[in-house]
């Protein structure tokens, strides 16, 4: 009894000491940066001078702000076009994907390299070149006869747009995650669908889709969240122009930190946004036992 106990002392302490590097770091760089972005959210703050405690000056200040609500506006329709679309292009490529031959690795590679590249400053540097007046959209489509010399980022109707099929292109992780679960789906359920004379499109809805739902609520989840978190792509391609039509909530909340100089604003911003991806995680977790297939296989 005696050895059983110091054994169990014994894996208690490994396992306090090896999670020990993950707790500290998480402490240090999780815990604690909110905490103090939590208290600069009520303070009049600069990061040049001392923080001054405001109350809820800063969260009267934003109600007011027209640019807020503007980058919430912007943010809205950009995640809730650009995740739709990323999850139809993943599922339909993964369905392509899912017949295996000896380019089959190759083609799932080269689907997944504009996830890991896809928001780097180089590709949004990339990306700006592409549609500018000069750039090779506009040479590709006088190439196939249409005169076409307009400024893609110049255009409040046209710019969000080049972000949002930036965004559709990274659709790589989701891809791979839907090609995973189409291939859990036992190949014994086809074959009763097809000695009933199912045809593909039957198949795909009653036997695929619902079987992917839990796939496509985790994937709607997340990408949900990184549609709201999207930063490099406003700020290096249009830094929110023209007009604040491609005004991110991050970048605007960039700004407002660290380029006027508004700390505290910018604090109160991060959390408001916070607040905002809460909600509409929990809508979606509210809504999932309507959709959501859980019966099993």
């Amino acid at each position: 009894m005696k050895m059983l106990k110091k054994a169990m002392n014994n894996e208690r302490t490994a396992g306090i000491i090896f999670t020990m590097p993950f707790t500290i770091g998480f402490l240090l760089f999780m815990i604690v940066p909110m905490g103090i972005s939590l208290y600069y959210s009520f303070c009049s703050y600069d990061i040049l001078s001392p923080p001054v405690f405001t109350g809820l000056q800063n969260f009267k200040t934003m109600f007011a702000d027209e640019t807020f609500y503007k980058s919430i506006k912007v943010t809205f329709f950009f995640a809730f076009v650009s995740v739709p679309l990323r999850l139809l292009f993943a599922l339909i490529v993964a369905m392509l994907l899912l017949k295996s031959t000896k380019m089959t690795g190759f083609y799932r590679a080269a689907y997944y390299l504009p996830s890991i590249i896809g928001g780097s400053v180089a590709v949004a540097i990339l990306w700006k070149r592409m549609f500018a007046t000069d750039g090779v959209i506009n040479k590709l489509l006088q190439a196939v006869g249409i005169n076409c010399t307009m400024s893609w980022l110049g255009n409040t109707k046209t710019a969000i747009w080049v972000l949002i099929i930036l965004a559709v292109w990274q659709f790589g992780s989701s891809m791979l995650i839907f090609l995973s679960s189409l291939k859990q789906i036992p190949q014994s359920l086809y074959e009763a669908a097809n000695v009933d004379g199912a045809n593909g499109i039957s198949k795909f809805f009653r036997i695929t889709l619902p079987l992917l739902t839990p796939t496509i609520f985790f994937n709607l989840v997340m990408q949900m969240i990184n549609g709201f978190l999207a930063f490099t792509q406003s700020y290096i391609i249009t830094q929110g122009k023209p007009m604040n039509s491609t005004l991110f909530y991050t970048v605007y909340m960039y700004q407002q930190s660290f380029e006027f100089y508004n700390t505290g604003y910018g604090a109160a911003l991060a959390w408001v946004m916070l607040a905002m991806i809460g909600m509409i995680t929990l809508f979606l977790f509210a809504t999932k036992k309507f959709w959501v297939y859980e019966g099993g296989l």
